[in-house]
């Protein structure tokens, strides 16, 4: 009989089996239905009857399948169809690589390699999120960095993880077990509660790490990790062991940020602030009615004996019940006679103490004096403790008046304000409201309003690290860490000079649980929870704990509960760098790969994480945990909104991957939870910025045209139209290949050598201007200046080798004259070096096109072919290659045919196309010979029927159109009567006054007195420009009267 595991297995197999069977038909059917839909659209455009009858056989020769990509089993090299697509397809180029890749093990780094490492570490995204597009940012650098590393030779690890998202995790299994069971997580206990994330991380944790597979993004997924595994976990506890145990972890009663909703401290960039200018309702979780803020209350405080009041003023009327003391300032002679007097408590009686305080008072603010609630205020807090105030707090975790609120006990704290006011009228001490300017925090996960309050947590003490820290990037002698770009240094600076301890603990269920214990003494006078603050032991575990109480504790009986609190989720991923390499243990990772190379992340998180991975980093792991750290810019609407599900301007990257209709958008939203009113407006924006929704742009255009923006360095304004305009420049990546391969042929063998010095001028110049694409390229990508990066590229592929080289090879295969045998030849070779060198430099920047289109070039001959471009080496500079002098004659010859195309443009347009004869006039013999040796490059881009090159002493012929490329050399298109002599004396009228502008100008800088002070060089400079537009003048006049003459 077979084992249960056995028939498990079996019966998985046949499963697994079964379903890739159900795959393989539907690939098949998709692919009968293309081939089924390309022959109706070859139907539908049948060639008329007059047209060639060679293109009637072509077309009846096509077969539609040869144009569909035959199916490629999950995981297999892609099957490319026989013919190329004559378009490109965004969906049809990115499937099937990714998963060849990975299975592959391309993306796989080798601890034992002798390499140069290159590590990057994947800011871990939230397990509860989906891909946003600041995701598709962090994603498309990163590949990037890591695609041209991975091409240059270096041992390249990018480890992806997934960060457990304390609060955020929480909040959504909260929404999730009171939607499907109504139950709070109280109801279903802290066991239970951790039951259900865990169900619900395992279910829907992985989704955003297959969305980044869905960007090409080419992770080490064999290294792929969660903050909350077992691995991780181990570390953060010996971490947070470590730290304790040097003194650097304590804890204490500090003042921090509480959410009576979540009722748990929150971090201070998960408070979010509106800043509010007057009196304004506002909407506040668990009020039925909105709630006031901006307005300044003033109230009085009687004098202890009856002498009088003093009066005060504040946005929070309610925290006047834990008010322990007045302050005013020592030099302010209004109060001198109050020094060291009391005011009574108008409720309860309390005494407060009036405090001389020239720190906090401003004596021009106001009345002067200033209320102090050392436990419900920030600064009020510090008062407290330089003047050794009481510390009381009037709130429960939940946000009500506790007993030290007497009367108001019980209230919700927003409807004690009004009681306050209220009581304080009834005692005649209110004195006005007026409105007042104010920042309000807001928790970003619950949206309730930000309550300071006192509590016991545990903190890091930060000085000593945040000063090593510092030093690692502002020493400049022993500079460790290089923040790019530059201006952020400064904020670094500010941050971890006015560092304050960090508060870690959070009153979460999920998280890591904070390695403590509180001891309750068998023989401790007061039994609650966690009140000596001296009973506290620290452990790897609960017997190390133990062992720990024994010995501080020793002879005496006692119980132990470890804090049911857990800890901040910054702490974890502050020690992700280590922790994903092994850390503590000396794992063969992290002795390859700490420290890693570069730290890429949003400016935005710059403190909150950035600096904290460097502190602990240093700390823990003996070394910083990168040199670099790259920040990019934030992402915002096109009209540079921030996004918001309310404006309806969230980009969701796989809608701009896939293509979504406006209907999509609008169902997107309502599966949201937005009320009715901001639906209304977020459809409203949605029909504004994308009316027939967003096109299909693949995610090759996406990531390029995310790289091309991070030349903005704070925000970047992203416009879908530009994302589209990359997918049809995609297309022109796929017409170039389509046109080589034909050119090329079935049996081309590409070269192992190159002799430049027989090759046509067109080939030596796109080799030379390729070398200085590569140069730049890298140049850029080693400076993180990724735009640059992205724009030579583009440069070189659109503008030189689309628009110029491959035109003006056209004439060499345009028939079989055997006086073009060599030059075609040669052009071949210059193609195939063209195109393997600028997929090669293209695919960091988009990865599927560039390898569909790689696999379809000739391969050469022998061992040195590679299987994927992906582990090809990326294009270097060919000293060979260069040819500045080329280059200077080639931007002679594209200056003279862009002249000539807008004269051309300027005819109507019925006679714009048709080849005509052109005149060029050269006033040096230097300039002649250029021209005239180029006559078949010129009148190829410009289409010319004829080129005729003409001396200084040459008569122009009459009734030509003019057009100055420099003082050297013009243009001349006979008109033919197709534009009037009016028409072009009006255009040479405006030059003419656009060249005496210039000339005007200039004349007046160089007559301006203390010229003669100008540097030599400059003045110079001066005097060849204003010949220069002098010549220019008279050409302007010659032509003018051949005008007027014809």
């Amino acid at each position: 009989m077979e084992h249960p595991e056995t028939e498990d297995l079996e019966r998985k197999k046949k499963k697994e089996e079964k379903a890739k069977e159900k795959e393989m038909k539907k690939l098949k059917a998709l692919q009968k239905a293309e081939a089924a839909k390309l022959q109706a659209q070859k139907t539908s455009n049948a060639p008329k009857k007059n047209e060639r009858k060679t293109s009637k056989r072509d077309a009846e020769e096509e077969r539609p399948e040869d144009y569909v990509d035959p199916v490629t089993p999950p995981g297999e090299k892609k099957r490319l169809s026989h013919q190329m697509a004559k378009q490109y397809s965004p969906s049809e180029v990115e499937k099937s690589w990714y998963a060849w890749w990975e299975k592959s093990g391309f993306f796989v780094a080798d601890s034992k390699s002798s390499k140069s490492p290159f590590v990057i570490v994947l800011p871990p995204p939230n397990v509860t999120g989906a891909l946003h597009i600041g995701h598709g940012l962090t994603s498309a650098v990163e590949d990037t960095i890591i695609r041209w590393r991975r091409m240059s030779g270096f041992n390249v690890l990018w480890v992806p993880g997934v960060d457990h998202a304390g609060i955020a995790t929480q909040v959504v299994v909260e929404k999730k077990i009171m939607r499907e069971k109504k139950l709070t997580r109280h109801d279903i206990g802290r066991e239970g509660f951790v039951s259900e994330v865990w169900k619900w991380k395992n279910q829907y944790g992985g989704t955003i790490l297959n969305q980044l597979r869905r960007l090409g993004a080419s992770l080490d997924w064999s290294r792929e990790c969660f903050t909350m595994d077992e691995k991780r976990s181990k570390a953060v506890t010996e971490a947070f062991v470590r730290l304790h145990n040097e003194g650097l972890i304590y804890r204490d009663h500090r003042l921090v940020n509480w959410d009576c909703i979540l009722r748990t401290a929150i971090s201070d960039i998960e408070v979010d602030y509106k800043d509010i200018k007057e009196r304004t309702l506002l909407k506040v979780p668990g009020y039925e009615n909105p709630v006031e803020f901006g307005v300044l209350t003033s109230f009085a405080y009687p004098l202890e004996g009856g002498f009088g009041e003093i009066v005060v003023a504040t946005t929070r009327v309610e925290t006047m019940l834990g008010d322990t003391a007045i302050a005013i300032h020592p030099e302010d002679e209004r109060y001198r006679a109050l020094h060291g007097k009391f005011a009574v408590h108008p409720f309860g009686g309390r005494k407060l103490p009036i405090i001389c305080d020239g720190i906090l008072v401003d004596p021009t603010f106001g009345t002067g004096a200033v209320k102090i609630t050392p436990a419900h205020d920030p600064n009020d807090f510090e008062v407290g403790k330089r003047h050794n105030l009481e510390f009381i707090n009037i709130f429960t975790d939940n946000g009500k008046i506790n007993s030290n609120g007497g009367q108001f006990e019980g209230m919700p704290r927003f409807k004690a304000r009004e009681a306050v006011i209220q009581a304080l009228k009834d005692k005649m001490l209110y004195r006005e409201a007026q409105n007042n300017e104010m920042r309000l925090g807001f928790c970003s996960r619950s949206n309730d309003v930000v309550e300071p309050m006192i509590k016991p947590q545990w903190f890091v003490n930060c000085n000593g690290m945040a000063k090593e820290a510092l030093d690692a990037v502002m020493n400049d002698e022993n500079r460790k860490i290089e923040i790019i770009p530059k201006q952020y240094t400064a904020e670094w600076k500010r941050w971890l000079e006015n560092i304050r301890d960090w508060c870690i603990s959070r009153q979460l269920w999920w998280g890591h649980r904070i390695p403590a214990w509180y001891v309750t003494l068998e023989d401790d006078q007061l039994k609650e929870f966690g009140v000596y603050n001296d009973h506290w032991v620290v452990g790897r575990n609960d017997e190390e704990a133990k062992l720990e109480a024994n010995r501080m504790f020793s002879g005496k009986k006692f119980q132990m509960a470890q804090d049911p609190d857990v800890l901040d989720t910054w702490f974890s991923s502050g020690l992700f760098p280590l922790t994903v390499l092994g850390w503590p243990d000396d794992t063969e990772d992290l002795r390859a790969f700490y420290p890693t190379s570069v730290l890429e992340t949003g400016h935005d998180i710059l403190f909150f994480w950035v600096a904290r991975m460097v502190m602990l980093g240093m700390k823990l792991g003996g070394d910083v945990p990168f040199s670099k750290v790259y920040l990019h810019p934030m992402i915002r609407d096109a009209h540079g909104r921030k996004m918001s599900k309310s404006l309806g301007n969230v980009v969701d990257p796989l809608e701009v991957i896939n293509g979504i209709q406006l209907e999509g958008l609008h169902k997107r939203l309502e599966e949201g939870n937005l009320d009715p009113k901001e639906l209304v407006v977020a459809k409203e924006g949605q029909l504004k910025d994308f009316p027939n929704g967003i096109p299909e742009c693949g995610a090759d255009a996406l990531r390029f045209a995310l790289i091309s923006y991070t030349a903005q360095s704070d925000k970047i304004n992203l416009d879908i139209q530009r994302v589209v305009g990359y997918r049809q420049w995609c297309n022109k990546l796929w017409n170039a290949i389509r046109f080589a391969m034909t050119k090329l042929g079935t049996d081309y063998v590409p070269p192992t050598r190159l002799v430049i010095e027989s090759m046509p001028f067109c080939c030596k110049w796109i080799l030379s201007v390729l070398n200085k694409a590569i140069s730049k390229t890298v140049s850029s990508l080693e400076s993180y200046e990724f735009s640059d990066a992205a724009s030579a590229v583009y440069s070189w592929w659109q503008f030189q080798l689309c628009d110029v080289f491959i035109e003006v090879i056209k004439p060499y295969f345009a028939g079989a004259d055997p006086s073009f045998e060599s030059a075609r030849s040669a052009a071949r070779d210059a193609l195939w070096i063209c195109l393997d060198n600028g997929l090669r430099l293209l695919h960091p920047f988009m990865p599927f096109v560039t390898e569909e289109l790689w696999q379809r070039l000739p391969q050469p001959q022998g061992n040195s072919s590679k299987e994927s471009i992906m582990i090809c080496e990326y294009p270097s500079f060919v000293k060979e290659w260069s040819n500045e002098r080329i280059e200077d004659e080639m931007d002679v010859v594209e200056h003279v045919v862009r002249s000539l195309r807008s004269l051309l443009s300027e005819l109507p347009p019925n006679e714009r196309h048709a080849r005509r004869p052109a005149f060029v006039l050269c006033r040096t013999d230097a300039i002649a010979e250029i021209i005239q040796s180029h006559d078949l490059e010129i009148s190829t881009l410009a289409s010319l029927s004829s080129m005729k090159v003409l001396g200084e002493n040459d008569a122009v012929p009459a009734g030509c159109a003019v057009s100055i490329v420099n003082e050297n050399l013009s243009v001349y298109l006979p008109l033919q009567g197709a534009v009037s002599a009016e028409a072009e004396l009006e255009k040479l009228n405006k030059k003419r006054e656009e060249i005496q502008k210039q000339k005007d100008k200039l004349t007046q800088q160089m007559n301006a007195s203390g010229y003669e002070k100008v540097p030599a060089r400059i003045r110079e400079d001066n005097m060849a420009k204003l010949n220069k537009l002098m010549q220019e003048l008279e050409i302007v006049e010659e032509a003018s009267r051949n005008v007027v003459d014809a």
